[in-house]
């Protein structure tokens, strides 16, 4: 468990500490000379046969509240130290409002320097304290009054907090890792240290991870949770992490960086939030308002923009967005604090909730309505709702990381919620029954009126038909559709055209004529190799524009297909060559081939293979990859023959 203190300056917080744990907290020769904390201490209680509850000590000096912001994200339990003689001061009141922002839901208020006077003083204080935590998420926290220099009520408060860590101490969740970074050092012979506290998830010793925002990679050398080797970090510890890595050293790693799960690290610089100003600010906030925000370890200048009303009352909450100076790493419901640009006082906080947020039509009823799925606590009852809000096709790996979501916990989520998933590589697509029947709709409705309009044509082009389809899918989504057995029982990709299972291209008597005399001069062993417009209308004794007309209402028919300007082949001799090409990449290294393969195979030359080969570049069938190219297999029946 973690313990967080908060207070004024000089209400004895790095006394308390070292009261209850034995530990000196300073660690800066400027902090034991000027016998205040600058920067975040740390001190351990090994509770006997049980957890052990770290302490962060965060200074209580106004100029360094960004230090008590980064100190207060990820604690469970916050210490907020009150001395009886001073009873609530600004810092108190600030620090408090800070601790509500970040959502601390369970503290504890020492109430020190109780030696220091009267009982009628003491129960004063206590009521002042009572009515400044009213309203705020510590209301109904216990007030223990303590006395450093006697020692009276130290044991009680540290009875109190070790009840607490007796409930709290099973942190591990299903989330992924991350850890805020808010120290950075190196030590001899053991190289690169970094140090925070575990906001989600587990890491283990070997385990990859990036730096974000940086990008840089590393992995775990060696782990110190709660202040003892350990060979995992947990949600809630307090950990140090060795990290090791070809570019990993003290200067490219900052305070305020993320160690996370390389799937996690997608940083971004503009969040649609919903955020609360303080009751007591002096003004309303209106649109690109600047300021100062604090999230975890990091500290950024940002613009505020409001996505209702015209300005932000004192004591009001409405959704915003935030228009960073840097991006950050950071997740859906990650809390947040901002302060002013001179840094003297707290204004407001809130939670983030979209992450990839747009710069336009910001306040639209779909964005209205994503914030709101974004805004429920609930991982399940969010992906539902986005799944009902247009666009409605959400890509399930990205709404994982943006929610910190494990491949486990997304795989119940899924199994709960039941979507039509499109696994398009990159991306996997999930659509509710209701908008994936909307796909199947629309897509039918527009070939049947195509194909009413064009009879003679094999079918609607891929990409035409992807554009006219509700909702709108990404092109690999769409490609994945029409292979969904759903789709396929009434849609048949037909080369490069998309048609009704049920349509049959009507041709002319003519066009069916010259067809007959046509296709056998591009069947038989020269298939690999047919002649060309040119030398057909010779070998048939028809004008070129003739032949050239007739081959190509063949294609429309999807009879055959131009591959090169006026070089066609048949329909089947492409499906034979796909299944060639298949072939070749089952016997070779990772299924990629190269030209002079795909020729010998064939036996037509190099310059009508690599012909061929870029059609099927184009139709997306093959990826070239420079000199070598892999196919892809989903495709092996895009040119099979329609059935006729």
């Amino acid at each position: 468990m973690i313990v967080g203190t908060a207070g004024h300056i000089d209400h004895g917080k790095t006394s308390l500490v070292r009261a209850l744990t034995g530990v000196e907290g300073d660690r800066l020769k400027e902090e034991k000379a000027r016998g205040i904390t600058i920067d975040l201490g740390f001190a351990y209680l090994p509770l006997p046969d049980g957890p052990t509850i770290g302490f962060i000590d965060v200074p209580g000096h106004e100029k360094f509240v960004r230090t008590m912001v980064a100190g207060a994200t990820g604690i469970d339990v916050a210490l907020l130290v009150v001395a009886a003689d001073d009873g609530v001061m600004p810092q108190t009141v600030e620090h408090l409002a800070i601790l509500d922002l970040l959502g601390i839901r369970h503290g504890v208020v020492a109430l020190t320097k109780m030696d220091l006077v009267t009982p009628e003083r003491l129960a004063e204080v206590t009521t002042e304290i009572r009515a400044a935590l009213r309203d705020t998420c510590l209301a109904s926290a216990d007030i223990l009054p303590a006395s450093i220099i006697s020692g009276d009520g130290i044991d009680t408060l540290r009875e109190r907090l070790a009840a607490e860590a007796w409930t709290r101490h099973t942190h591990r969740d299903d989330a992924r890792f991350r850890l805020a970074i808010d120290r950075v050092f190196t030590l001899t012979g053991v190289g690169v240290v970094v140090t925070g506290t575990v906001l989600s998830g587990a890491v283990q010793l070997k385990d990859p991870v990036v730096i974000s925002p940086s990008g840089l990679s590393a992995r775990i050398r060696s782990i110190h949770a709660q202040n003892q080797e350990a060979e995992e970090g947990c949600a809630g510890d307090r950990v140090a992490l060795n990290l090791a890595g070809p570019d990993i050293t003290k200067d490219a790693i900052h305070r305020g960086d993320m160690v996370v799960d390389p799937f996690l690290h997608a940083p971004t610089d503009r969040i649609d939030a919903r955020l609360r100003l303080l009751p007591g600010e002096p003004r309303a906030i209106t649109s690109w308002f600047p300021a100062r925000l604090h999230h975890a370890a990091v500290e950024t200048g940002v613009r505020i923009v409001l996505l209702e009303g015209e300005q932000l009352r004192p004591g009001d909450t409405a959704d915003v967005q935030l228009v960073l100076d840097h991006p950050i790493a950071a997740a859906s419901l990650d809390r947040f604090v901002l302060r002013d640009t001179t840094a003297q006082r707290t204004i407001g906080g809130g939670f983030f909730m979209d992450l990839r947020a747009p710069g336009r039509q910001r306040r639209t009823a779909a964005r209205v309505a994503e914030r709101a799925a974004w805004a429920e606590p609930d991982a399940c009852a969010t992906l539902a709702k986005l799944l009902d809000t247009a666009p409605h096709a959400r890509n399930l790996s990205a709404f994982a990381r943006d929610r910190v979501l494990s491949a486990e916990a997304l795989d119940a989520l899924a199994q709960t919620l039941s979507p039509v998933i499109l696994d398009a590589g990159h991306e996997r697509l999930a659509l509710n029954a209701a908008q994936w029947q909307g796909v199947i709709e629309t897509m039918t409705a527009r070939l049947a009126a195509f194909h009413a309009e064009h009879p003679d044509l094999q079918g609607m082009a891929r990409e035409t038909l992807r554009r006219a389809t509700e909702p709108r899918l990404s092109a690999p989504a769409f490609t994945q559709a029409l292979l969904h057995a759903d789709v396929r029982r009434q849609v048949t990709r037909d080369g490069a055209f998309v048609r009704l299972a049920s349509h049959v291209p009507v041709a002319s008597a003519e066009d069916e004529a010259a067809w007959r005399s046509i296709a056998p001069l591009l069947g038989g062993e020269a298939r690999f190799r047919p002649p060309r417009v040119r030398d057909i209308a010779g070998l048939i004794g028809r004008p070129e524009a003739d032949v050239r007309q007739r081959m190509k209402s063949a294609a429309r028919r999807g009879l055959a297909d131009e591959i090169a300007h006026d070089h066609f082949f048949l329909r089947e001799v492409v499906h034979e060559m796909v299944l060639i090409a298949l072939d070749i990449a089952r016997q070779v290294p990772d299924g990629r081939f190269t030209a002079a393969q795909f020729r010998d195979r064939l036996d037509n030359g190099r310059k009508v293979a690599i012909q061929i080969l870029e059609f099927f570049d184009r139709q997306g069938v093959m990826l070239n990859r420079g000199t070598v190219r892999s196919i892809r297999a989903d495709y092996k029946d895009l040119f099979a023959p329609p059935a006729r």
